[in-house]
């Protein structure tokens, strides 16, 4: 399924916004490719003004801006990569711990529920990777939410979560990474659950450990995929 479509709402500027987000986010646009307004004001059968408001507010989350060159999909090194995962592990395994001391019954229940969706989404199931739409339908930001931390979500849920979100998904893509993850998705819960703050933070970062393994091996395999083409 493509994101970009023609835009039929009122609300132009949020619509060209979230589209051209989650054209971004599941890889309709590789890291480092050049977004030219018209064309996109063209595929969404809108004026370029939306178009252009919708790239502002991307910029330093998912896009940036270079003079004479224009706007492009960020794209980060595996060294930039290595420290952004390193402060995920630390701030999502702190998330994790306060959820498990804050979370409310309902809140486990509507984790499991969400946990279903996935699994049974058919790139989960035959592992072609594991995309996550925005806010409430991504398992790590209701972990966020979870905690009540209001530092804290600003912290992981601005900047942050956009750049590795954009990853997190070519990472998911990786041969049986899909269906580890969401095996690890699930154990968060349980630890959750349990009301153990300990064993939640400890899974929530064996899980980001292991998604950082994911990351260094596939932007890697990229890097080399472009020297080559």
């Amino acid at each position: 399924m493509s994101y970009l479509e023609p835009i039929a709402v009122s609300s132009i500027a949020n619509e060209a916004f979230n589209k051209l987000t989650q054209a971004i986010l599941s890889g309709e646009f590789a890291p480092g490719e050049r977004l030219s307004e018209a064309e996109l004001a063209r595929r969404f059968g809108i004026s370029r003004g939306p178009i252009r408001e919708a790239l502002g507010r991307l910029e330093g989350k998912l896009v940036t801006r270079m003079p004479r060159v224009g706007v492009s999909v960020i794209d980060l090194s595996p060294e930039m990569l290595l420290d952004l995962f390193a402060v995920r592990e630390a701030l999502e395994g702190m998330a994790a711990r306060l959820a498990a001391e804050r979370v409310r019954g309902s809140e486990i229940e509507e984790l499991n529920e969400l946990l279903e969706q996935h699994g049974g989404h058919p790139d989960v199931a035959s592992g072609a990777g594991y995309y996550q739409a925005a806010n409430d339908d991504d398992f790590h930001f209701r972990i966020v939410r979870i905690a009540r931390n209001e530092q804290l979500e600003v912290m992981l849920l601005n900047e942050l979560y956009y750049k590795l979100k954009l990853y997190r998904y070519r990472i998911s893509s990786n041969p049986g990474r899909a269906q580890k993850a969401l095996e690890e998705h699930r154990e968060i819960v349980k630890a959750i659950a349990s009301r153990n703050p300990e064993a939640a933070e400890a899974v929530m970062r064996t899980h980001i450990r292991n998604a950082i393994a994911a990351a260094v091996n596939r932007v890697g395999d990229d890097d080399r995929d472009r020297r080559t083409t």
